[in-house]
């Protein structure tokens, strides 16, 4: 794998691109502070705009390490992050990523969070060099394994019991696409 760090990508409605201090504001408005939202993820609700601020200046710090990739997810017609895409774990020895994201529920059901896994997903396969990338849901939540699917990604199972959100512990179900079947 050849590492590049968080770059900027872009599709036809977004541009994928490295967070900036001042996107706080829009973490906190459009996705972070809605139980909603954060319902089936592993961070908290955000309850201030000061854990969002908290959260985007650590991220803004570690971009200086070429294994690092963290996206804001920004919507061209508003031109303000709407949501994050991110390798959540990157593991060199299987030359692998697992993929997280997170979009605002006024954002749900039109295709961004796929348009973005799969710029993402791209990027890693032909600039970074992965054989697999992975990614995976609580099965409580179908429409996060609809854009997995959507990408290209295949169902690979449901482990039981083996993680834990926000609901408390619960089933993963994982779906992966090696190099070889794109």
């Amino acid at each position: 794998m050849e590492h590049k760090g968080t770059l900027r990508l872009e599709t036809e409605r977004l541009i994928l691109r490295r967070f900036e201090s001042d996107d706080a504001e829009f973490m906190f408005k459009n996705w972070a502070s809605d139980s909603e939202v954060t319902r089936f993820l592993t961070w908290p609700t955000h309850n201030d705009i000061s854990v969002s601020k908290m959260v985007v200046e650590d991220w803004v710090k570690s971009y200086s390490d070429n294994k690092y990739y963290q996206w804001a997810i920004v919507l061209k017609d508003i031109n303000e992050p709407v949501g994050s895409i991110a390798a959540v774990q990157v593991n060199d020895d299987l030359e692998m990523v697992v993929i997280g994201y997170c979009i605002g529920r006024k954002w749900w059901h039109q295709g961004i969070t796929s348009e973005a896994m799969k710029a993402v997903t791209d990027f890693f396969f032909d600039e970074v060099g992965v054989n697999r990338v992975q990614s995976y849901h609580d099965p409580r939540n179908p429409n996060s394994g609809k854009v997995m699917l959507k990408c290209g990604l295949k169902y690979e199972g449901t482990l039981r019991g083996a993680d834990r959100n926000n609901q408390g512990i619960c089933d993963a179900s994982y779906y992966g696409l090696l190099r070889s079947e794109r």
